[in-house]
């Protein structure tokens, strides 16, 4: 973890799409299942351009994240949080020991990070935090411009797959996103 605040965040279970196969093979005019294995990772590219540019998770999934904690705090870096599951802590020789609920607390900001908070006895420097996160609990409650985003995203995609004179996305799909978008400022966290 040399100078970095966090190692890892790895979603246990992949995102799911709020995009259906239906819907993404309608807009680019394929035709039937047959066409899955080309829709299906169109998707799962444009869902996950889609997450890394408004910067959260659009369907509630679990994460694991190995967090240093500074003055007490650990600053969870996928948004917007959910539940904790799990806290352990992290000793320096990588032994893990899982932390009672009372041990620790979380606190969510009005956008979505989640801070947790260690008990101060405990002395941590590193805690692996395993937590819920995500906009919506179902693909179908993503909002509307956000679904309309990512399939427009993997009409891009689809159409950039031969890799030639490919012209940059639709400026078009960043403006339904942006209203979702979180942004960092400053390394505060």
């Amino acid at each position: 973890m040399a100078g970095g605040e966090t190692v890892m965040v790895m979603s246990l279970v992949p995102g799911a799409s709020p995009v259906s196969l239906n819907e993404a093979r309608g807009w680019l005019r394929m035709g039937g299942a047959s066409d899955d294995a080309v829709v299906e990772p169109l998707l799962r590219a444009a869902t996950g351009i889609c997450e890394a540019f408004v910067g959260q998770w659009l369907v509630q999934r679990s994460g694991s994240e190995l967090v240093r904690v500074k003055q007490g705090a650990a600053w969870l870096s996928v948004r917007p949080v959910v539940a904790v599951d799990e806290v352990r802590m992290v000793a320096a020789d990588d032994s893990e020991t899982v932390l009672a609920v009372d041990e620790y607390r979380l606190s969510l900001a009005a956008d979505g990070a989640g801070r947790v908070m260690i008990m101060p006895q405990h002395g941590a420097a590193r805690v692996r935090v395993t937590y819920r996160a995500g906009m919506a609990a179902a693909g179908a409650d993503v909002p509307e411009a956000i679904r309309h985003g990512i399939v427009r995203m993997a009409q891009h995609l689809y159409e950039a797959r031969d890799g030639k004179d490919v012209p940059p996305p639709p400026a078009a799909i960043a403006a339904l996103w942006q209203p979702w978008r979180v942004l960092r400022l400053g390394g505060g966290r």
